[in-house]
């Protein structure tokens, strides 16, 4: 029988690699399974524990909770059962280190993310331009998530300091099998457009493309490099909240079906 300290060393590795988990403890039993039965569920189809003949129903009232966080008491015949869901937090995961990044990564520590920044400049990539709680690193720009896992629990903003490095990260980003809930590149109108179609022809599905908020932020009027974090950090919330934002960049520059419309003859942009 998987024990407490057993559960909670799995709810532990769960979260380290950005996975929401399920325990269910049994905490009413006339025999079988017996009380303090424990089952671990996690987002990636890890499972731990056995619940007899009650496993399959835990199970699927776990892996329904896996989304929304929560917890169930599940009851069938003369067993009762407490699931209890978690998230991981959020992680916030700036490709660019520059000056937008500082107050980018400041804003995300008070809102409770795990915040990564990634550079390739020395000078740049430096612990201490940035909270003691954030992870920085040196990275190559042509692989810059390297080991960094990037799921369903992952927002990224790519403030490089080039449109190379922009195109370069954001390709391999939606190369991945697993998509971040939210991704936000930075720059102008013509930029996101040469990258986007570069990445139409490199074969990038274009509902992929369509994910991606760029222009990145909400209109706000932002100028200096801690209001663009602010308009960038609102976007990221809004998005991760499921709200609806009236006054986001990607939505009033409509870049890429201007794009494609201009692929079809179409002079409009």
């Amino acid at each position: 029988m998987l024990s407490a300290a057993g559960a909670a060393a799995a709810v532990l590795a769960a979260i380290e690699r950005d996975c929401s988990v399920a325990t269910a403890v049994v905490i009413e039993s006339a025999g079988d399974p017996p009380r303090g039965a424990r089952l671990v569920v996690a987002e990636d189809g890890t499972v731990l524990g056995e619940l007899g003949r009650v496993t399959g129903e835990v199970r699927s009232a776990a892996s329904a909770l896996l989304q929304t966080g929560g917890s169930h008491t599940l009851k069938s015949e003369d067993v009762t059962v407490f699931v209890d869901a978690m998230l991981p937090p959020n992680h916030l995961v700036i490709v660019g280190a520059g000056h937008i990044a500082v107050p980018l990564a400041e804003i995300g520590v008070l809102l409770g993310c795990r915040v990564t920044v990634l550079d390739d400049r020395e000078e740049f990539a430096t612990e201490e331009r940035f909270p003691a709680t954030a992870q920085v690193r040196r990275v190559d720009f042509s692989d810059p998530f390297g080991d960094i896992r990037i799921g369903a629990h992952t927002s990224v903003v790519l403030v490089t300091r080039a449109h190379k490095y922009d195109y370069d990260c954001l390709r391999r980003l939606l190369e991945f099998p697993v998509q971040p809930k939210y991704i936000g590149m930075i720059g102008s109108r013509r930029r996101v457009r040469a990258a986007f179609h570069a990445l139409l022809e490199h074969g990038i599905p274009r509902d992929r493309l369509a994910a991606v908020y760029a222009p990145v932020g909400i209109e706000i009027g932002a100028e200096t490099p801690a209001e663009i974090a602010v308009s960038i950090a609102a976007e990221m919330i809004a998005v991760t909240r499921g709200a609806a934002v009236n006054e986001q960049m990607s939505a009033r520059e409509r870049v890429l079906d201007r794009l494609l419309k201009e692929a079809n003859g179409s002079r409009d942009l």
